[in-house]
């Protein structure tokens, strides 16, 4: 009898122990299952639908709202921008377009062949730092074939979106503003104050002025004044910028260090007789080392009349500091 007892309880222990093991057994597998399902759902690509992981949605608030441009394939569409053209993109192998010749602000635009099906898009970045939007599609007698950028950029604030030219900053401004460099130049312009009344030329009848000399950021502004009292226009052929050797009587290009405007506002052609004009230059901060000055030449185009100023390094350096909260 205790043997009998004995075995029945052995056979039920195995039993219930078996039942124990297949219970986590299947726990496992199903915690297995789980969890490869969950590694499958991660590695698999999105489907297009949506972001994976911790994503923020864009807002149409933050949507530069594109222009719509028709094109076809015998007329050229031509897109006049308020200054010049840095970089254009083409959405698609349908479109050709390159600046018209001679002119750095117009774009001119063609289909590569009839008829094209969908839409696609074109991106201008221009010289003032703005971006324009376009989508682009064919159209067999487009309604505008000439198109002017600069009336239909709108204000952001008032709509509560941001402008559709938005801005981009350029390598060449040292990572300036191209807005705010303007606006200081326009500033300097309106305000028209001598700062400087000790450098200048005066010469058959021609005077050429530095009027101010300004720093902000990474620029410097040169103020310039040109004054013709005699009855003769004066037409400018170039004004350069360079940094020579003060005791050198016959200086080379070799001891020359010129120095290239990166902007000019109302940048003067031509003076007529009995009249005057201004221009402000923005170029990059530079320092005058001892023995050398800046010579700022200006070569009448045609004629001999022409100017030269001297800067010392001490002007340079006491450029006076603009106040860029006034401005703005």
């Amino acid at each position: 009898m205790n043997k009998q007892m004995t075995k029945k309880k052995t056979k039920g222990t195995m039993q219930k122990t078996s039942k124990r093991v297949m219970f986590m057994g299947k726990k496992m597998f199903l915690f297995c299952a789980i969890l490869m399902g969950a590694v499958a759902a991660v590695a698999q690509p999105s489907s297009g639908d949506r972001f994976e992981g911790l994503t923020r949605k864009i807002g149409f608030s933050r949507m530069i709202p594109p222009h719509g441009l028709e094109i076809t394939y015998d007329k050229t569409v031509h897109v006049i921008f308020p200054s010049p053209v840095r970089y254009v993109d083409l959405g698609s192998e349908n479109l050709i377009a390159g600046k018209a010749d001679g002119a750095e602000n117009v774009i001119r635009v063609k289909a590569v062949k009839k008829n094209f099906r969908g839409e696609t898009n074109m991106s201008v970045i221009t010289e003032s730092g703005d971006f324009y939007s376009f989508n682009v599609k064919y159209a067999d007698e487009p309604l505008l074939l000439n198109v002017e950028m600069c009336d239909f950029i709108h204000d952001g604030e008032a709509v509560n979106r941001p402008n559709n030219a938005m801005e981009i900053y350029l390598k060449e401004l040292d990572g300036e503003s191209p807005r705010l460099v303007r606006m200081l130049m326009k500033s300097i312009h309106k305000e028209d104050k001598r700062r400087v009344r000790h450098i200048g030329s005066r010469r058959f009848g021609v005077q050429f002025l530095l009027k101010g000399l300004y720093a902000h950021g990474d620029l410097l502004y040169f103020h310039t004044e040109t004054r013709n009292k005699g009855n003769v226009p004066f037409d400018v052929d170039f004004i350069t910028f360079k940094i020579v050797d003060k005791k050198v009587i016959k200086r080379t290009a070799m001891q020359e260090q010129v120095i290239w405007p990166l902007r000019a506002h109302n940048y003067t052609t031509r003076v007529d007789g009995g009249k005057a004009e201004r221009t402000v230059f923005a170029l990059p901060k530079f320092t005058i080392p001892d023995g050398k000055m800046l010579v700022v030449e200006m070569n009448e185009k045609q004629g001999g009349r022409h100017q030269r100023f001297e800067v010392q390094g001490e002007d340079v350096a006491n450029a006076e500091t603009i106040d860029e909260v006034r401005v703005l």
